[in-house]
């Protein structure tokens, strides 16, 4: 990788100039690190308005295209103004079973902020027509039974898919500052008449900004009681990415702040909680033995393993096709299924989503877009304890060759260093690896054959695995 200013002498333009070609989109491959871009070596400069890398050449989109929402998570927006694949049935699974919480988890980049927001769209009370956003979608087409539904709860929302900080002190700042916000989201309840003086003063103080742990790790109850006072209907609780602080505790080591706080904090929200009608939670890995929702007997985990749920999360192959279809690219079909396809999610065949978007907005340029997304740092630590079988097998699954190994669900942080085997249930769960056999034991674990999924995860294994056992010196140059 080059950066602009190597690039600016190379083409015989300006640094400025490369860096607007970068921002616009016009260099395949070229990845924002920081303040800078950072542009692959053999790109080419863009001429006549096209994309040129090696034999891959931008097509220019018919001006009636929508553009692909690359990092778009906003659901109104996503679907107005870009090409939303539709997963409002996601809504109809979820009312038909009514699970009380459901904690969805898949890898990072498949969609699990959009779906949630998707939700609080859907359910929340607002003084919008919010029906228009889905009238012509699959759900719509379900009948009264599912409209019913729509904008009738109040909705406390959370995503803490940016929290990601070096301490304690600044994560909770941060979990402070976007309860603030949603409190703030809620301004109807600060001249409530339904409310309590005592519960206005809460209201305000949380408004304020100074809070103690105790004050905040009371919050979600605190408003969803509030809310129902206020609306006569149980809101519902939407946590989008829980455990990225507490991957960060863990990396950084304040895993004990962390989970104490989240123990007492999804407590409040999801355990007992009469002014609760459901709660969503997304994540990528679950976290049960650390006793966070522990004595919640009514949650209902979702994950990579389960066929419940498993078309919603990523692409399915009818929409990928229906895509390439809509952008004149059908003679990529088999490109991008080598590329981006392999997962499954349940029994459903699932590519990756952020990449798919990225190759086709990219003119149909393969290359390893998921990489580029955040790196999984809790791989270090586990790389670190592998054991030398371990070892072998991380190198022969790069060969291409398939590994038996035992899918423990229910691992955690903690124990993926006390046992380097759990490391394939992480690689599982966080995307980098695929399952293609599987065996439910009697203890709950699954027995699996394990494999990489395809080429880009072939590249990410590379850049990452690879390259840290080699530098940890567990296999030679």
């Amino acid at each position: 990788m080059k950066s602009c200013k190597e690039k600016a002498n190379e083409w015989g333009i300006t640094v400025r100039a490369v860096n607007e070609l970068c921002k616009k989109g016009k260099i395949p491959g070229a990845v924002k690190t920081g303040k800078s871009w950072q542009i692959p070596d053999d790109a080419e400069k863009p001429a006549d308005g096209r994309i040129v890398s090696g034999r891959y050449v931008r097509k220019a989109e018919p001006e009636d295209k929508k553009p692909l929402p690359v990092g778009i998570s906003d659901y109104v927006r996503a679907q107005s103004e870009y090409y939303y694949v539709d997963k409002t049935l996601l809504i109809k699974e979820f009312l038909d079973r009514k699970a009380y919480v459901s904690l969805f988890t898949r890898p990072r980049r498949f969609g699990k902020t959009l779906n949630m927001d998707m939700l609080r769209v859907f359910f929340e009370i607002s003084d919008e027509d919010t029906e228009k956003y889905f009238s012509d979608k699959e759900i719509w087409k379900c009948g009264d039974k599912y409209r019913e539904h729509q904008g009738k709860y109040p909705v406390i929302f959370l995503t803490f898919k940016d929290v990601k900080f070096d301490s304690w002190e600044a994560t909770f700042r941060k979990i402070a500052e976007l309860v603030q916000e949603e409190f703030g989201r809620h301004m109807e309840l600060a001249d409530s008449e339904k409310l309590e003086k005592y519960e206005k003063d809460y209201f305000e103080k949380i408004l304020g900004g100074e809070v103690s742990e105790v004050e905040l790790s009371a919050s979600l109850q605190k408003l969803s009681k509030m809310l129902c006072m206020h609306y006569g209907k149980a809101p519902i609780i939407i946590i989008d990415e829980y455990d990225t602080p507490i991957q960060e505790g863990y990396s950084k080591e304040f895993y004990d702040e962390i989970i104490g706080f989240m123990r007492n904090f999804f407590s409040g929200a999801f355990k007992d909680n009469k002014y609760l009608s459901y709660g969503f939670l997304t994540g990528i890995l679950r976290i049960a033995q650390e006793s966070i929702f522990s004595g919640l007997n009514n949650l209902t985990v979702n994950s990579v393993m389960d066929e419940e749920y498993d078309a919603f999360f990523g692409f399915t192959q009818a929409e990928v096709d229906q895509m390439l279809a809509y952008y004149g690219v059908t003679e990529k079909v088999e490109e991008l299924k080598g590329w981006y396809d392999g997962y499954f999610f349940g029994k459903e065949e699932i590519y990756n989503p952020w990449s798919v978007i990225n190759y086709i907005s990219r003119g149909c340029l393969p290359q390893a877009y998921w990489v580029n997304t955040g790196k999984n740092e809790i791989l270090d630590d586990v790389l670190k304890a592998a054991s030398e079988d371990t070892t072998e097998k991380l190198y022969a699954l790069l060969q291409g060759d398939r590994v038996v190994a035992r899918i423990d669900q229910n691992v955690v942080y903690r124990s993926l260093t006390e046992d380097p085997a759990n490391i394939y249930s992480l690689l599982l769960v966080a995307g980098y690896l695929k399952t293609t056999k599987k065996q439910l034991q009697g203890d709950g674990s699954w027995l699996c054959e394990v494999s990489i999924p395809n080429r880009e995860i072939a590249s990410v294994y590379k850049s990452e695995i690879l390259s840290h056992l080699m530098q940890i010196g567990a296999m030679g140059q």
